[in-house]
């Protein structure tokens, strides 16, 4: 049971930002374009979540890749998404806001 439990909502690990963009991650904000001009994290790239398997070409699979969107919920599902088509460094960093906050 926990570990279905810790599947459903992780581990409880603290996201370390600052520590994987020193190794060069990248933040992909999956909110829709509309989301990401009205605020963002400096530096992030923005491909909507309806958008992210037919451009999933433009991401490199050597970097780590840092997820976010508005509460965590779409970034959880783009971090599924690219974990199903090869990317093995993905981390759900939940709000855009907070990974800002994180960085800061």
């Amino acid at each position: 049971m926990m570990q279905i439990l810790k599947n459903l909502f992780g581990s409880g690990t603290k996201l370390n930002a600052e520590e994987l963009l020193s190794k060069g991650a990248i933040i992909l904000d999956v909110r829709t374009e509309r989301e990401f001009k009205s605020a963002h994290v400096t530096g992030s790239i923005n491909i909507p979540l309806d958008r992210l398997a037919k451009n999933i070409s433009k991401l490199k699979k050597d970097k780590p890749i840092i997820t976010c969107c508005a509460s965590g919920m779409r970034s959880a599902t783009a971090k599924n998404i690219l974990k199903s088509n090869g990317f093995t460094e993905v981390y759900d960093g939940g709000s855009w806001s907070s990974i800002r906050s994180a960085i800061k």
